[in-house]
């Protein structure tokens, strides 16, 4: 019997000791966690972020971010994987980017790093940085800019936009690529071969 008393405490002790080393082990990882937190000073942080609004002339907008953080005093809210969506009465555009800022009294939009725009008429814009001002509803960047558009490559040092008009004008040294689109039957003969 007293083989199985001390047997049986060993393997009391044992758990006992492996739950203790889990929990240790546990509470450091998540010290580790949230030493590794960027410290900010905003007032609030929040995750998935949606916001949806009316804008004039029946603009709908909204935006999409993983994370927003909110600083009151400055009025402005930084984000983290942006979308932004405007569906304007002809077409709509999307807009991405890997962090944004907006400032909160005038909607004005400052997208950066990875930033692509896309159209729903097929037109696509890629570049490093993206301003919108919304009472202007104005887009523009002086950061290098390659816009492509059916059958058509523009590269540029910055680009200015206002929707609602239709123009677009690329800046600085700009060089342009256009494919010619085969004809119909030439298509169709080789593709039948």
């Amino acid at each position: 019997m007293n083989k199985v008393s001390l047997a049986i405490s060993v393997v009391v002790g044992l758990f006992v000791l492996a739950v203790v080393g889990m929990v240790v082990f546990r509470g450091r990882s998540v010290q580790r966690e949230l030493a590794e937190l960027p410290q900010s000073k905003a007032d609030y942080r929040i995750k998935e972020i949606h916001l949806k609004e009316m804008g004039t002339e029946n603009v709908l907008w909204t935006l999409d971010a993983d994370q927003a953080e909110v600083f009151e005093q400055e009025g402005k809210t930084v984000l983290r994987r942006v979308r932004i969506t405007i569906q304007g009465p002809d077409r709509t555009w999307t807009v991405t980017g890997d962090e944004g800022d907006l400032t909160d009294a005038t909607k004005d939009v400052a997208i950066r790093k990875s930033v692509v725009l896309v159209s729903s008429d097929g037109t696509r814009l890629e570049t490093d940085h993206l301003r919108w001002r919304a009472k202007e509803k104005r887009v523009w960047t002086d950061a290098p800019v390659t816009l492509y558009r059916k059958g058509a490559v523009v590269t540029g040092q910055g680009l200015e936009a206002r929707l609602g008009e239709e123009r677009t004008t690329v800046k600085g040294h700009v060089r342009a690529t256009f494919t010619r689109a085969r004809s119909a039957p030439l298509a169709a003969r080789s593709e039948a071969r």
